[in-house]
């Protein structure tokens, strides 16, 4: 029995085996992928297919990258631009400060004064009858002076011209001087060192000799008769303080050479310029015209104080 079972059992699996091919064979089924001949189709597959181009990404977005090297390329020449221009302008400001300072342009300071002078100073600068004197004989020097500290152009007519921030700039102030120089004569504008440390305590002796009676000891200004005023020094530059000795604005007296020598017009300049950094020994100096003013002042609080303590102890009492 059992060799008969056995027999039986390998008979049914070859009919099965035979069943399976036979319908292998119907379906035509293929390997996927052939024994001889693999290389070759799976290069002809690679070959057909498009090829698809990757794009790196960038920090300004998703931009191909030949537009990413445009924009790096445009950077760089931006940036050498820029740092030949800051080169250049280094360079043209040392050759323009070794070339020195612009030169006075006398008719570009004709059209400034036709501007802004010629209505109270007249054409020829003869001046104008109830309006301006005339500029004939003052010089460069005067128009520096009036030009610098404000005074001119004059806001309205009045006994004094106060001092006031300039309309115009250095170059357009130069052109003026020139201009009413070439026409009008008189001194010119000075140039150079204007102080002589040296006499510095000389400078002091003429100052309060010549300038203290108007100006305080201190160089503080004062009131003057008729509405006018002596005008404080402590602003005033070494070039103001000398064109106005020499040309004598307003009530100021005029101060030649025969009277004061150039020397001695630089010393006075030092001193007053010496004032403005030298320090009070005693303290709050209260315009430095003395111990008037400071036993004034205490006479005055030491009166009030001491009303002050009879008052309290009268209340008290």
């Amino acid at each position: 029995m059992s060799d008969g079972s056995s027999n039986a059992a390998r008979a049914r699996r070859a009919s099965e085996q035979e069943v399976d091919d036979a319908e292998i064979a119907a379906v035509d089924f293929r390997c996927a992928v052939p024994v001889t001949g693999a290389e070759d189709d799976v290069n002809e597959r690679a070959e057909r297919r498009p090829r698809r181009r990757r794009e790196r990404p960038t920090p300004s977005g998703p931009v191909s990258r030949r537009s990413y090297r445009r924009v790096t390329h445009a950077f760089v020449v931006l940036l050498g631009l820029f740092m030949m221009g800051g080169i250049y302008s280094l360079l043209a400001s040392a050759s323009n400060a070794q070339q020195g300072a612009r030169q006075p342009d006398p008719a570009n300071g004709r059209q400034l004064y036709e501007i802004s002078c010629i209505t109270c100073h007249g054409a020829n600068l003869q001046g104008v009858n109830g309006r301006g004197p005339s500029l004939i004989g003052t010089g460069g020097a005067a128009t520096y002076f009036q030009v610098t500290t404000g005074r001119m152009p004059a806001a309205q007519q009045g006994p004094d011209q106060l001092s006031k921030p300039t309309t115009f700039t250095e170059d357009e102030i130069n052109d003026l001087v020139a201009f009413v120089q070439s026409l009008a004569g008189g001194p010119e504008k000075p140039v150079g060192d204007l102080r002589n440390d040296a006499a510095i305590s000389e400078g002091g002796e003429l100052f309060r000799l010549n300038c203290a009676a108007c100006h305080n000891f201190a160089g503080r200004g004062a009131p003057l008769s008729a509405g006018k005023i002596a005008p404080g020094l402590s602003d005033a530059t070494d070039l103001v303080l000398y064109t106005a000795m020499l040309t004598g604005p307003e009530n100021m007296p005029v101060f030649s050479n025969n009277q004061l020598t150039p020397d001695e017009k630089k010393a006075i300049i030092s001193y007053i310029q010496s004032l403005k950094s030298m320090r009070d020994p005693g303290g709050l100096g209260l315009a430095r015209i003395g111990p008037v003013s400071e036993g004034l002042v205490i006479w005055v609080l030491g009166i009030g104080l001491l009303m002050g303590v009879i008052l309290w102890i009268g209340a008290k009492s």
